[in-house]
């Protein structure tokens, strides 16, 4: 029977399961609320929590335990600032612990926050990569400071794959422009794909997000469309499915089975009707 229009097919390993998050509230969305110009202020150099960004954050915590989706993730990725790295390590770490022999994932009051360390026992791998950042340029509160800095507040993060210790993509004088976030963020995808792990949770910002996820939705319903590309609320999460429809990276299936084990004929009629004309005809 074939499918029903706005309906397809696909195999289950050409696929990966990603739970895209924005930040919980920060210090620069409640001054750049209310005069857009704080913006450009260095107070807000590379933003923290808010006391209620927190309570967003143990809001989600509390929902990604509660639908065990804590359980399913493999691998977060997380933008390299404060605000993304608080959000994701108070979201899917292991809680808030005084003694852990393992590294902490967040030291206590990292960068302002007022918080127990964040344990990293029993928690997926976390991975800070620069392709998800926000909008570069111009604005303080987008500018991270140096991993040496970093390293100390997020013992347990992995800053490994992030090259240069300062900042040498964020410039004072030019703003990235939207297509440029696109094609960054684009690119960020294409990286994705290449890892082995088929659940990830990527906690990044509301332009990356809304400028990346821009370009996809386009053959859906309009429903569908609005679903993929409206901006996200701060400590939003949602779950969408990457298709690879290319085949590049594509792994081989772990849970399709070959059938016929033992060896043994195992034609379906039609197919063995085809193969002996004459048998149709006793």
């Amino acid at each position: 029977m074939d499918g029903t229009p706005g309906q397809s097919l696909y195999p289950l390993h050409r696929t990966k399961t990603i739970h895209l998050v924005r930040h919980a509230q920060g210090i620069h969305n409640v001054a750049g609320d209310k005069d857009y110009s704080a913006y450009l202020s260095e107070e807000l150099f590379d933003a923290h929590l808010t006391p209620l960004g927190w309570e967003q954050v143990d809001n989600l915590h509390n929902h990604v335990k509660k639908c065990g989706l804590n359980k399913r993730i493999e691998l977060v990725i997380v933008s390299p600032l404060l605000r993304t790295m608080q959000t994701a390590v108070g979201v899917f770490g292991g809680g808030y612990t005084d003694g852990i022999e393992a590294p902490p994932l967040m030291m206590a009051n990292a960068g302002k926050s007022d918080r127990l360390a964040i344990s990293s026992i029993n928690c997926p791998p976390f991975v800070a990569v620069e392709l998800c950042r926000e909008h570069l340029g111009v604005h303080p509160c987008d500018r991270r400071r140096s991993i040496t800095e970093y390293r100390p507040l997020f013992p347990a993060i992995d800053f490994s794959l992030i090259d240069s210790d300062a900042d040498i993509l964020w410039t004072a004088d030019v703003r990235e422009e939207n297509e440029e976030v696109a094609a960054r963020g684009q690119k960020f995808l294409n990286w994705l794909w290449t890892r082995k792990e088929n659940e990830i949770a990527v906690v990044t910002h509301s332009g990356f997000l809304y400028h990346t996820l821009s370009a996809f939705g386009s053959d859906c319903h309009p429903s569908v469309k609005s679903e993929i590309c409206t901006h996200f609320k701060n400590c939003e999460l949602r779950s969408v499915v990457i298709v690879d429809r290319g085949m590049v990276g594509s792994d081989s299936a772990t849970t399709n089975y070959p059938g016929k084990v033992p060896h043994g004929l195992d034609l379906p009629s039609d197919v063995a009707a085809e193969k002996h004309p004459e048998a149709g005809s006793v």
